[in-house]
């Protein structure tokens, strides 16, 4: 068990140091960007999390409720409905708490949209660190299997990779709602930093909560769906003229599709 643990840790520990490396654009870029790149990166960000949500999440999902009793659509159903329904009901609680506190203006709109990508891509870590404490466990258990070790490091690489801009799609539009380029690192490292503890606490109980996974994944997958069909799609095609924020939509769904499957 500890070898196991000590493997987690640093498994979940390099996606969360890539996370880190994404959120730290933050230093790189103006405070204040245009409308023109900020709808491509809203495009973008859209574009990654749908990927993420396909390759990363309901498609292990699906392969993971194989062995339930269940057909194996059922858990990945219950898990997106769960999923978008958590995220329906925080969309409509940090409304209210936002137009008790000021008038409903585009920068409250704003500030709305960016808690919610923090928490669709906070949701969206924490199965991926389990999924990845599964992995060193199950290596850890089969010391003289080296595939097992290999896909271990496979999946950490690809999550890590695909970390990287989710990191930048949580500080970077925090930094353009006004939060220091320091507190938006901090809050972009924090959305990463569930990862090795949810990593290592599925190790400590992976024969418990293994069961749980297919609807864990697709819980993270209904939560990302939802926030971006309802805030980034339509935030990225604001402008009618332009069909910039489409192209950053398939931009980022092709990069992290292309690295879902060749790391995966």
């Amino acid at each position: 068990m500890t070898t196991a643990v000590i493997w987690a840790a640093c498994g979940t520990g390099f996606t969360f140091l890539m996370t880190t490396l994404g959120a730290s654009l933050v230093f790189f870029f103006r405070k204040s960007l245009n409308n023109t790149f900020e709808r491509v990166f809203l495009g973008f960000a859209a574009g990654i999390m749908i990927a993420a949500s396909v390759w990363s999440l309901l498609l292990p999902a699906i392969e993971q409720a194989e062995n339930s009793l269940l057909p194996n659509f059922i858990p990945p159903a219950i898990g997106i409905i769960t999923g978008a329904l958590f995220l329906f009901i925080m969309d409509k609680i940090v409304t209210k708490i936002y137009i008790s506190k000021t008038i409903k203006d585009n920068s409250s709109a704003k500030l709305k949209r960016t808690t919610m990508l923090i928490t669709a891509i906070t949701l969206h870590n924490i199965p991926e660190g389990m999924a990845v404490g599964l992995a060193f466990a199950l290596a850890a258990e089969n010391m003289g299997q080296m595939a097992q070790y290999s896909t271990a490091f496979a999946l950490a690489l690809g999550i890590g990779i695909q970390n990287f801009p989710e990191g930048a799609a949580v500080s970077l539009p925090l930094n353009q709602e006004g939060f220091s380029g320091k507190k938006s690192f901090l809050l972009g490292t924090l959305s990463g930093f569930v990862e090795p503890v949810f990593g290592v606490l599925t190790v400590l109980a992976a024969a418990s909560i293994e069961h749980l996974m297919p609807y864990l994944l697709s819980f993270a997958a209904g939560a990302m769906i939802y926030v971006v069909v309802e805030e980034l799609v339509p935030e990225a095609n604001a402008d009618k003229d332009s069909h910039l924020g489409t192209l950053g939509i398939i931009v980022g769904f092709l990069i992290m599709m292309i690295l879902d499957v060749a790391l995966g």
